[in-house]
C-alpha cells in the first residue's frame, strides 16, 4: 500500500492536499477488500478533528456546571448526546464521501439563490459566535498560564495567529495539520485525566450516573445544555469536506464503502476520546463541587481558582493544568472555526479567493468583536455570563440549518445513488434533529421570555421568530416535496 500527496479537484478552487490511497492488490468484483490495520492509519484524522468540536471551552464549560450543579446524575445523557451528535456527523461524512463534494456546496446547487444566502448567513453567524467563545476561552488559559500577567486582550490577539499556523501547516500536507491536532487532543486527555485521577471519584458513582437515567427538576436547565452541545452547526460542514482529504475513485463503489468503514471506525473512536474527555471534566467537578455553595457561580473563568481551593497545588498545581488543558481544546477549536470558514465561505459563494485572504477575512469576523468583549469583560465578570449565554442561543438557532439540509441531501437517491440512507437511520436521524430543535426551542423561548422588555423590542423579536419558523417549515417541507435546483451557481 502506497502513499503519495497531490492536490484536489475542487470546483470552488479552494484546494487542499489529499492522500492519495492505492491498494497493492488489484480487486476484481464490488467486494471490500480484508480489514487493514494500515489501511486504517492512511484514513486517520478527519474524525478527530471532527471531534474537537465536542471539547470546544463552550463544551468544557457545560461540563463543569453539570457536574456541579447535577453531581454525576446527567452522565447517561451526556453519552447519549453524544451518540446522537455522532450519528449526525456518520451521516455528514457519507455525503463527502459518496459524492465527492461537501455539504455547503450541495446546499448551493439544491436550493434556490435566496435560500443558499440565507443558509450561508446562518451558517457564517453561528461560526462566528463559536468563535468567539473558542477564543475567549483560549485567552482565558493564556491568562491563566501567564499567572495574570497577560490580560484578556492580549490573550485574544495571540489566539488570533492561530489561523496563521493552520495555513503554515497545510502548506506542508493535510497529515502534519493532523498531526498537530492529535498533540492538542492528546494534551486535552492527559491534562483532564490527570485532574480525573486527583479527584478520585467513586467508581459506583460513576457507573450510576451512565446507567441509570435519572432527572430532576432543578437540573433541567443543564440537561437541556448537555444536549444542545452536542451539534455544533459549522462542524457539520467541515466533516463533510475534510472527508475528501483522501482521494477515492468515485467511479469503484467498494472504494466507496471501503472509505465509509474506515472512517466510520475512526469516527467512533474519536468520539469515543471525545466522550471520555467531557466525562473527565464533569466528574472533576460533580466530586468537588456539587452541593457546595459554589456550585452555581463556577464558569470558565474562576474554575481553575475553585479547583486549586478544593483539591490544592501539588508538583503540578490543578490550576495548571486546567489551564493546560483550556488551551488545547480552545486553540483546537479555534483553528477548525478557520478551516471551517474556508468550506463555509467557499462553498456557498464560490468565490475565487486565496486560501490565505479567505482565513484572514473569517478570523476578522470573530477576532474584532472579541477583543471588544474581551477588553469589557476585564471589568465585568457578569458581562460575559450574559455574553455566553446570547452566543449559546445564536448557535442554537442555527443548528437546524446545518442538519435539515444535510437529512435532505442524504435521504436523496438523486444524490446519494446506491448509498442513500435507509428508511430505518434516516427516522432515527430525523428523531435526533426533532429532540434538538425542540430543546433548543424550550431554551430560546425560555431565553426570550426572561430577556425581552417592552413592546417595540417585543414586535421585533416576534418578527424575527416569525420569519425564522416560516424558513424553518420551508426546508422542512422541502425536504420531501419540492423540486430541487440542480446545477444553480451563485456566479452566473
Amino acid at each position: 500500500m502506497g502513499i503519495g500527496l497531490q492536490f484536489a479537484d475542487f470546483p470552488l478552487n479552494l484546494q487542499i492536499l489529499v492522500v492519495d490511497i492505492q491498494t497493492q492488490n488489484l480487486v476484481k468484483d464490488d467486494s471490500v477488500p480484508p480489514f487493514s490495520w494500515k489501511k486504517l492509519w492512511k484514513f486517520t484524522g478527519p474524525g478527530f478533528l471532527m471531534s474537537v468540536a465536542f471539547l470546544d471551552p463552550g463544551n468544557l464549560e457545560g461540563d463543569l456546571q453539570s457536574g456541579a450543579v447535577a453531581g454525576y446524575s446527567l452522565l447517561w445523557l451526556l453519552l447519549w448526546a453524544t451518540l446522537m451528535g455522532l450519528l449526525i456527523q456518520l451521516l455528514a461524512l457519507r455525503l463527502g464521501v459518496a459524492t465527492g463534494r461537501h455539504l455547503a456546496e450541495m446546499c448551493r446547487e439544491e436550493y434556490p439563490y435566496w435560500a443558499g444566502v440565507a443558509l450561508w448567513f446562518m451558517a457564517e453567524l453561528a461560526l462566528v459566535a463559536a468563535d468567539i467563545q473558542e477564543v475567549i476561552g483560549s485567552a482565558i488559559a493564556i491568562r491563566i498560564l501567564s499567572n495574570g500577567l497577560l490580560p484578556l486582550w492580549a490573550g485574544v490577539i495571540i489566539t488570533a495567529c492561530d489561523c496563521f499556523i493552520f495555513l503554515f501547516l497545510e502548506n506542508y500536507g493535510i497529515r502534519k495539520l493532523e498531526a498537530f491536532f492529535g498533540v492538542l487532543i492528546t494534551s486535552m486527555a492527559i491534562s483532564f485525566a490527570w485532574m480525573f485521577v486527583d479527584a478520585e471519584p467513586r467508581a459506583k458513582d460513576l457507573i450510576d450516573g451512565i446507567l441509570i437515567p435519572r432527572l430532576y427538576p432543578e437540573t433541567i436547565p443543564k440537561a437541556v445544555g448537555v444536549i444542545g452541545c452536542v451539534i455544533t452547526p459549522y462542524n457539520v460542514f467541515l466533516y463533510s469536506a475534510l472527508v475528501q482529504s483522501r482521494k477515492i475513485d468515485l467511479k469503484k463503489r467498494w472504494r466507496i464503502q471501503e472509505a465509509l468503514n474506515y472512517y466510520t471506525i475512526e469516527s467512533v473512536a474519536a468520539v469515543s476520546v471525545s466522550f471520555l474527555i467531557n466525562l473527565f471534566v464533569t466528574t472533576v467537578f460533580a466530586k468537588g463541587f456539587h452541593g457546595t455553595s459554589q456550585a452555581s457561580n463556577l464558569g470558565l473563568v474562576n474554575a481553575g481558582e475553585y479547583l486549586e481551593r478544593r483539591y490544592g497545588g501539588g508538583a503540578l498545581p490543578i490550576l495548571y493544568i486546567w489551564g493546560i488543558g483550556l488551551l488545547a481544546a480552545g486553540q483546537s477549536s479555534t483553528i477548525t472555526g478557520t478551516y471551517a470558514g474556508q468550506f463555509i465561505m467557499g462553498g456557498f459563494l464560490d468565490l475565487p479567493i486565496n486560501k490565505w485572504l479567505r482565513s484572514v477575512i473569517t478570523r476578522s469576523c470573530a477576532i474584532v468583536p472579541t477583543v471588544a468583549v474581551a477588553v469589557l469583560f476585564n471589568r465585568s465578570e457578569e458581562m460575559f455570563d450574559d455574553l455566553n449565554e446570547w452566543l449559546n442561543v445564536v448557535q442554537a438557532l442555527q443548528i437546524p440549518f446545518a442538519v435539515i439540509p444535510l437529512l435532505h441531501l442524504v435521504a436523496d437517491q438523486h444524490v446519494m445513488g446506491s448509498f442513500v440512507v435507509g428508511t430505518t437511520i434516516e427516522r432515527m436521524s430525523w428523531c435526533v434533529a426533532g429532540i434538538v430543535i425542540a430543546i433548543n426551542g424550550y431554551v430560546l423561548v425560555d431565553f426570550f421570555l426572561s430577556q425581552v422588555h417592552g413592546f417595540i423590542y417585543g414586535m421585533l423579536v416576534c418578527f424575527v421568530a416569525a420569519s425564522y419558523t416560516a424558513f424553518l417549515v420551508y426546508l422542512i417541507l422541502r425536504s420531501t416535496t419540492l423540486p430541487r435546483f440542480h446545477g444553480f451557481t451563485f456566479l452566473h
